[in-house]
């Protein structure tokens, strides 16, 4: 079994993960309330990696990424290692292909919530930090877990723009997807019915998770 493809794949969603969040979390708010007219523009970046061709994405960051690229020279000269076939360069390409799938639940949850509630708070006095901690983000909390969720399981089903950014090496940049794809390739079908059956499953139980929170939030506030 090879285990370091599995350790090297959760350590690569959690991390994606918690960034997301992170990061998702003022921009789901911000779109789900603002009445900005480049909101639209934001929204179709944001989505653009769900009908973008993961190739695409992942050739367009291996050139981004390039010591002969401005982003790619910075990080060669303040850390002394490439962007390119490295952890850090999967987080970051893992971040932008799974955005979407942190920020629309999100940012539906914040849409559903009105500016009723976060008003009475602003009225009672709790400032527009606390308002958006006591009332609004506990009220999201299914979006954010589902989120989160999506944005985990979705990462460990990474392909090909992990592979296009950070390649095939075993132990630094060789997740699960692309151990499936190399087990086929040297005809070691074991390896790959065990890995491909793990990540189907786990997929349809993510799925039935977010469904069943989501019928669930549906009956409460329905």
């Amino acid at each position: 079994m090879p285990w370091d493809a599995i350790f090297l794949t959760l350590k690569l969603a959690a991390v994606t993960t918690v960034i997301l969040i992170v990061l998702g979390l003022p921009l789901a708010w911000w779109l789900a309330t603002t009445r900005s007219r480049v909101r639209p523009v934001i929204e179709a970046i944001t989505t653009l990696p769900l009908v973008l061709p993961p190739t695409v994405l992942g050739f367009y960051l291996l050139i981004l990424f390039s010591p002969d690229a401005p982003l790619g020279d910075f990080w060669l000269s303040l850390t002394g290692n490439t962007l390119t076939f490295s952890f850090t360069g999967l987080v970051i390409a893992s971040c932008l292909y799974s955005l979407p799938f942190a920020v629309q639940p999100m940012q539906a949850a914040f849409s559903v919530l009105g500016r009723g509630a976060m008003e009475a708070a602003r009225t009672l006095g709790a400032g527009r930090w606390d308002a958006f901690r006591t009332i609004a983000l506990p009220l999201a909390r299914r979006g954010v877990l589902t989120a989160s969720v999506l944005s985990f399981a979705h990462t460990l089903g990474e392909f090909g723009v992990v592979l296009m950014v950070g390649g095939n090496i075993p132990g630094q940049t060789r997740v699960i997807a692309i151990e499936i794809f190399t087990a086929v390739e040297t005809l070691d079908y074991k390896t790959a019915h065990i890995l491909s059956a793990a990540l189907l499953g786990f997929s349809f139980l993510v799925l039935l998770f977010v469904y069943v929170v989501n019928g669930r939030g549906v009956r409460t506030y329905g």
